[in-house]
């Protein structure tokens, strides 16, 4: 029997990927989309309105609601790929170990690979797009191309980060290490990556440290494109940036699913 070249076999593997959300979907509405809307209102429009909207301490925005939106998306969909790459690659791997059977068919560790992250880039599409479309009312969008392109970032930064903790977890033996990944990762990013504020007011070396992870690359691509303030020399950099990073990823999660299963 000749084997399925790389493309059918992940799309083969999609029937698996749908049951897996049609069964799960319930309990990520709140996380994934009500819960993001409601804390953008909360720091955008209520703390947003104690705010002056300086352009010229706002990185071009007019007000705090406008500046906060691009880079939260951005920053949740950081989240969303690392929600969906720590624990459940974990469950393929270690505990009901879902990899060993698709690996038993001529399935090969990049065809699964391909299609769990095609899974993910599926929640990224949607969560992205359902925080964007419902934002548009407010305002906060300076052309109608700019959210289409800063939305292309968010998915691009989620990528870049699915990618990069699935290697993680490819090679990890246990889930206990995810709360430093969470710790001193995710969370530090989060909140000290500019998506609240400007990496200016950090000071010179926590800003600097800053703009050397992969958030703040997708923070500040996704805000200049929405706010249409866009340096194309930096948001190019921006790009490669996170397009190296990402392929580094995916290398990595190959090779690492790899030596863990089949080497």
């Amino acid at each position: 029997m000749q084997a399925p070249t790389h493309r059918e076999a992940v799309r083969r593997q999609l029937d698996y990927w749908l049951t897996v959300y049609l069964r799960t979907w319930k309990g990520s509405v709140i996380s994934s989309f009500l819960a993001p809307i409601f804390y953008v209102l909360a720091m955008g429009v209520l703390l947003g309105g104690y705010i002056e909207g300086d352009p010229s301490r706002l990185e071009g925005a007019t007000s705090y609601l406008a500046f906060v939106v691009p880079g939260l998306v951005a920053a949740h969909a950081m989240q969303t790929a690392v929600n969906e790459t720590t624990y459940p690659v974990m469950d393929m791997v270690k505990w009901h170990r879902v990899y060993d059977s698709m690996l038993a068919t001529p399935l090969r560790v990049p065809d699964v690979v391909a299609a769990h992250l095609t899974f993910v880039l599926f929640r990224l599409v949607t969560t992205c797009a359902v925080f964007m479309v419902a934002l548009a009312p407010f305002g906060v969008f300076a052309t109608w191309w700019g959210p289409i392109l800063a939305f292309g970032a968010q998915v691009l930064v989620g990528m870049t980060f699915a990618t990069l903790v699935y290697a993680i977890s490819a090679g990890m033996r246990s889930e206990h290490g995810y709360a430093l990944i969470y710790r001193l990762g995710i969370i530090p990013m989060f909140l000290f990556s500019g998506a609240f504020f400007p990496v200016a007011n950090l000071g010179p070396v926590l800003e600097w440290g800053a703009r050397l992870t992969p958030l703040w690359h997708g923070v500040n691509l996704s805000r200049m494109l929405a706010l249409d303030t866009v340096d194309w020399w930096l948001a190019a950099v921006h790009v490669l940036v996170l397009g190296a990073l990402l392929a580094l990823g995916w290398w990595l999660s190959v090779r690492r699913l790899t030596t863990r299963l089949v080497s």
